[in-house]
Parts: structure tokens; C-alpha cells; sequence
């Protein structure tokens, strides 16, 4: 009796463990993704999950007006909450959805119409659509073989761009970044002037001087020092009270160059500068240029937007004269960061600077027409495609919704420096700003009414940090502050304004913030 007994026991334990085992499979196919990946059921549903949380959270709850701009923690207790230790077993599905939850919390909400922190802010639908897609299809735009697609739209948008600039026979190529697209610049023009020195080096070559103004984006000094250029050989020019080049600074320059033993190389003229948004005279930059034989390149990364309003066009007069010019489409434009190209008056030179000639890519006996293999315009290998962002976005809004997006952050921009003009306690840094930056100082009641004498002016250089301050421990609004110290100005606001959900009222809100948060310094 014994041994049946015992072997119905085994049985038993056997039969409730095999189901142990498959209840606990089917527990971690629910919890974590199986190797079939999108054919399992859980996977797809972990994916609605994150596109809820996305859409709940950094969309609607991150762009509305209550929410806060940003629930800032300091780095050691940031660490902490974000459970960032990656563990030897993996996490579940669940677990990562709260991770998905924590990474949105503790962002800064750029869609958000309190935020003027920086050059970009708003979420347009059709870019961010853009994004997915592009992340979803996962592939590499260097040959028409892996990205046909993608690469009829870079090249689409590059010939539209480069109408808009006023290139005939133009070139482009997206790049990441207009500090990377600036870069790239000085590799082409080099190029252009000593085309040896791709093979050669620079060994026993003339020293090049490149020029740009005192408030052009500090990119080209990483140029310098990236190609070989060098860091001294980056040549800053005065600028006026409003931070354009002045070109009569910029002949003394060359001259200085040229006595010197230098060549005179390179200029690189700014529309919309970072701090002051300033746009250069371009045409009398071309004239110089044209003069001393030099590559003349536009950094328009900021401001390049107005290429697409007629009631502002008039800021790049000039523009189609330049060998080059560097546009940041996620930023004025509103296309979903990274959106970034360099576009070039002469056609095929982008080939002839960067083509390495790699066989395992660019094979000359394709069945199918290779020119639309654009990997060699660029030193980027692994590039994404960012263009699907600006076409949808360019598609969804058309020229004319994008031409009111330009000129509402101008028309906004313009409405709060009246305001602040107007109103006591502020104080502009020049009368004017030709963009949609707007710098400021505010004067709380203890500081008004006094001589601006240098110890007065140091107390005003305590204020702006720490209103910030407070804005972000409260994450009420997020406005950037900065010292120009080559004008003498101590730290002041600078609010950049291009969100195109920003109304009157929020102008409005800027002032009585400040002033709430800054009336007891």
C-alpha cells in the first residue's frame, strides 16, 4: 500500500511543479519581452503602454499651463529616485514602465509655454510623428539600398532649402547639429582653397585665419582646434551695440593677417546670434569676402527661420552670396531636435571633400543609380534620418503655417519688449533686438531709483541667478541668464521666445513672475 501511495504523491508533486514551471513562464512572457519580440502579444501591449504614458504625461500634462516646467532635484538625489543600478536580471515589464513614468517626471517640460530657456521649445505633432516612425524603421542614410526613402526626402528638402536660400545649383546634407554643420564648413572650404591638403596634411602649409564676430556662436573655435586650424587663428571682430560684425573692424583684421604672413581664409557672418540674436550685414560681409578671396560661410542655426517670411526675409538679405550656410531646422523652424544641415552654393563639392571611397558601401556597380548614394557628402558614416521630421512638419503646416509660426514668436517677441519697456523695474540691454531674443534686467524696489554706479550694478548681477533659482525649486517658468562680458553687461535674462502656443497673456506672465519672485531682493 505504501508504494502506490507514494509514487500518487510523486505524481501529484510532479504534475503541481510542471505547473509551477509553466505558470511562471508565462508570467515572465507576460513581465518581459519574448525573443519573438513583435510577435508577442505582451510586447506590443508594453509598447501602448509606453505610447499612453508619452502621450499622458510629456504631452498633455507636460504642455499644459499648470503643470510645472520642470520637478527639479539636485544630481545625488536626482540618482536616487531615477533607480539607476542595472541589475544581472532583468527587469520586468512593469518595472519599466515606471522607469518610462520617472524619466518624463523629472525632465524638463520643453513643450511647455513657460519654458524660454533655450533656442527650441514646443512640440509640433507632425515632426514628433516624424520621430516615432524614424526610430521605428531604425536604419542608417548612407546608401539609396537601406534608406530609399529617406533619402528622396533629404534630397527633396535640400533642393527646397536650397531655393530658399537662393542657390541654384545647390548641395546639401543633413548633419547633427549647427555646431557640427559649422564644422563642417571650414572642412570644405580648405578643401576649395588647398585641395592637397586632403592627402597631404598641413605639414609646411600657410597658416589660415578664419574671422567671425565677438557674439557668433563659439563653435568655430572648436573648429580650430578640431581640424587643425588652431584656436589662435580664430580671429574675433568688434561688434556693435547690438552685437553685428562691423566690417570695417573686420578689413583691420585681414590686414593684421596679412602682415602677419597669414592668408586670410575664411569668415563666418551670424543671423540670429545666441545671446543677442543679432543678424550681420551679409552683403557687405560677401563684398569683403569677395575682396580678399575668402570662403564666406552664414551661421543661421538660430535665425535662418525667417527664410521662410516674407515680412522678414529682409533680416539675410544677402544670404544667396554665401559659399555656405548652417541651419537648424529644430529650432526656429520647430522640427524635433536633432533637425540640423549644411547647404552649399557649389554642387558636388561635398563628395569631392569627405568621398573615402569605401567599396563595402559604395560600389560603382549597383544595380540601380548610385548617385543617390549620398554617404561620401559627409564624414559621417552612421547618420540618422532626421529629414522625416522636417517633411511631415514642412507637409502638415505647409510654407504659409510655417511663415505664421515665424512671425507670431516676432510678433510675441515684440509685444514683451513693449512691455518691458513700459513697465517699472525692467530694464532692456539695448532699445531694440532684431530677433526673438529678448535680454533684460530686473530691478527689484530696494535697487531702483539709484545711481548705476559700478557697486550698483554688482548687486544687479546677484538678481537674475537668483530669481532663476527660485523659478526652477518652484518649476514655475525656465528663463536663461547670462553676463557679456566684452560689452560690460552683467548677468542679465535672456528670454528666447518661439513657441507658437505663447499668447499675449503669457508675455504678460513673464513680468509678474519675475516680479513676484524678485520683489523682496
Amino acid at each position: 500500500m505504501l508504494r502506490p501511495l507514494c509514487q500518487n504523491l510523486y505524481l501529484s508533486t510532479l504534475k503541481n511543479r510542471q505547473s509551477l514551471v509553466a505558470l511562471q513562464r508565462s508570467l515572465h512572457s507576460t513581465n518581459r519581452m519574448s525573443d519573438k519580440t513583435y510577435e508577442d502579444p505582451a510586447t506590443i501591449q508594453f509598447l501602448e503602454d509606453v505610447h499612453k504614458i508619452m502621450v499622458d504625461d510629456a504631452l498633455v500634462k507636460g504642455t499644459s499651463r499648470e503643470a510645472p516646467v520642470v520637478e527639479f532635484r539636485h544630481p545625488e538625489d536626482l540618482k536616487k529616485l531615477l533607480q539607476l543600478p542595472v541589475k544581472n536580471e532583468p527587469a520586468t515589464s512593469a518595472e519599466i514602465l515606471e522607469d518610462c513614468k520617472r524619466v518624463i517626471k523629472y525632465s524638463v517640460k520643453t513643450g511647455s509655454v513657460q519654458f524660454y530657456n533655450q533656442l527650441y521649445a514646443g512640440i509640433e505633432p507632425y515632426s514628433l510623428a516624424g520621430s516615432w516612425i524614424t526610430d521605428a524603421l531604425n536604419t542608417n542614410i548612407h546608401t539609396f539600398e537601406v534608406a530609399p526613402v529617406f533619402v528622396l526626402l533629404e534630397q527633396y528638402c535640400v533642393q527646397k532649402i536650397c531655393s530658399l536660400i537662393g542657390y541654384e545649383n545647390g548641395d546639401g546634407v543633413f548633419g547633427s547639429g549647427g555646431s557640427f554643420c559649422n564644422l563642417m564648413a571650414t572642412h570644405l572650404a580648405r578643401y576649395k582653397r588647398y585641395p592637397q591638403m586632403k592627402t597631404e596634411g598641413m605639414y609646411n602649409q600657410p597658416i589660415l585665419d578664419l574671422y567671425t564676430s565677438d557674439q557668433a556662436h563659439y563653435s568655430l573655435l572648436k573648429a580650430g582646434g578640431y581640424l587643425g586650424f588652431g584656436t589662435d587663428n580664430i580671429i574675433r571682430i568688434k561688434t556693435d551695440d547690438g552685437g553685428r560684425m562691423l566690417i570695417d573692424d573686420l578689413e583691420v583684421k585681414v590686414e593684421e593677417s596679412k602682415k602677419k604672413g597669414h592668408i586670410p581664409f575664411f569668415v563666418m557672418g551670424s543671423c540670429g546670434t545666441t545671446v543677442m540674436g543679432a543678424y550681420d550685414t551679409l552683403n557687405e560681409i560677401a563684398d569683403s569676402c569677395s575682396k580678399h578671396n575668402m570662403w564666406f560661410h552664414i551661421d543661421a542655426a538660430w535665425g535662418g527661420g525667417v527664410l521662410l517670411s516674407s515680412k522678414y526675409r529682409h533680416l539675410m538679405d544677402g544670404v544667396e552670396r554665401a559659399d555656405s550656410v548652417a541651419w537648424n531646422l529644430h529650432k526656429m523652424v520647430g522640427a524635433n531636435i536633432q533637425c540640423s544641415g549644411i547647404f552649399v552654393k557649389e554642387k558636388g563639392l561635398l563628395e569631392k571633400t569627405n568621398r573615402a571611397y569605401a567599396e563595402y558601401l559604395f560600389q560603382p556597380d549597383k544595380f540601380y543609380d548610385v548617385s543617390y548614394d549620398i554617404g561620401d557628402k559627409t564624414v559621417q558614416c552612421g547618420r540618422k534620418a532626421d529629414v522625416l521630421k522636417l517633411w511631415l512638419l514642412w507637409k502638415g503646416k505647409g510654407d504659409s503655417g510655417l511663415s505664421e509660426r515665424i512671425e507670431k514668436a516676432f510678433d510675441n517677441s515684440q509685444y514683451l519688449t513693449s512691455k518691458l519697456r513700459e513697465t517699472s523695474g525692467f530694464k532692456l540691454v539695448i532699445p531694440e533686438f532684431q530677433c526673438t531674443n529678448i535680454c533684460f534686467w530686473y530691478i527689484p524696489p530696494s535697487l531702483r531709483g539709484q545711481e548705476e554706479t559700478p557697486e550698483w550694478w554688482a548687486k544687479v548681477a546677484k538678481v537674475s541667478p537668483i530669481i532663476k533659482q527660485r523659478m526652477i525649486e518652484e518649476g514655475s517658468m525656465m528663463i536663461g541668464f547670462c553676463p557679456l562680458s566684452m560689452k560690460g553687461h552683467v548677468n542679465f535674462f535672456r528670454i528666447i521666445v518661439v513657441n507658437p502656443a505663447c499668447e499675449y497673456s503669457d508675455m504678460d506672465k513673464v513680468l509678474t513672475e519675475i516680479e513676484r519672485l524678485g520683489k523682496d531682493l
